[in-house]
């Protein structure tokens, strides 16, 4: 899974995360980095798929926080 260049870093887990992280690693037969790789990879996605959605609707008017409680108490949603 991983690239063929790859970089080495050192990264801090705690000790249940490591724990958790080799199990998977062994049930899943990949590696402990292939699976970091993978989950910072898809975080990455994530993020690039939020700023998308913002730059999409960065021309949309916005309303302030307080209106829109007051619209939602009116409505009996709050």
């Amino acid at each position: 899974m991983l690239a063929r260049k790859t970089k080495r870093t050192t990264v801090y887990l705690s000790p249940a995360l490591h724990r958790a992280l080799r199990v998977k690693a062994m049930e899943t037969d990949c590696s402990m980095s292939d699976l970091v790789n993978q989950a910072v990879q898809r975080a990455l996605q994530e993020d690039a798929i939020d700023l998308a959605a913002f730059d999409e609707r960065a021309e949309e008017p916005s309303r302030a926080f307080e209106d829109m409680l007051k619209d939602l108490k009116r409505d009996g949603l709050l």
